[in-house]
Formats: C-alpha cells, structure tokens, sequence
C-alpha cells in the first residue's frame, strides 16, 4: 500500500500533465485532502515557492520536486497540526526516491526558507 504523501505526489503529477484530471475512486483520506487541498490553493502555493526558489521558474522545476514543494508548503499552512519537521523529512525523503539526484538538496533548501516564513521559529531544516 502506497504512503498517503506518495500516492498525493503521483496524482499531483498527474493533475500535472493532464489537462483535465479528475480524483480516481481510490484516493482516499490523506492523499485526497493533501491532493485536492495543493490543486485548489495551486496559484498561491506557486508564487510563494517561486519567491523562495532563488532563480528558478515553478515551470522549469522537474514535475516531481515541484509536485513535492506544492505539497509540503500545502501542508505547512493549512495543517498546523502536522509538526514542521515531519512535513520537511517527508518532502525530502520523497523527493531522494521519485527525482533527480540533486532534487533533495534543492527541495529542502527552497522548503527551509518557506518553513521560516511560514512558521517561524519552528525547526526548518530536515
């Protein structure tokens, strides 16, 4: 059985090369909320990481660290109760597993910045 935060993931890069994706039948609790909560807040979940990622366009990012990013910011203003540090070590174990060999480093940087400005004075590196 996929973890909740990885079946999120896949579907958002789903959501992400489709034009018009729709929820499948199995996605359920965690991965729903977490996948519908990104694509509906996605604009603004966009801008913050694009001021965050020091020249990088959201659109020039990979699909999967960018999925990632969207996710964890996701969870960071809209689960408080989720601590900071939970939500960073998931992004970035995910992103080690399904991206590119620099992607971690990357992902918990530009994550560390907006774990700061989100929450501040929580643990911010994973």
């Amino acid at each position: 059985m996929t973890e909740p935060r990885e079946r999120a993931v896949q579907e958002l890069y789903e959501a992400d090369q489709l034009e018009h994706w729709t929820a499948p039948d199995d996605l359920q609790g965690r991965a729903r909320r977490l996948t519908l909560g990104v694509l509906e807040h996605r604009a603004e979940l966009d801008e913050a990481i694009t001021r965050f990622a020091d020249r990088w366009r959201i659109d020039r990012m990979p699909v999967i660290d960018r999925a990632v990013l969207r996710m964890a910011l996701y969870e960071l203003r809209h689960e408080p109760e989720v601590p900071t540090a939970v939500i960073l070590n998931e992004a970035v174990r995910i992103v080690k597993k399904f991206s590119t060999e620099n992607s971690g480093r990357f992902v918990n940087g530009v994550l560390a910045s907006l774990a700061r400005s989100e929450r501040p004075g929580s643990v911010a590196e994973a």
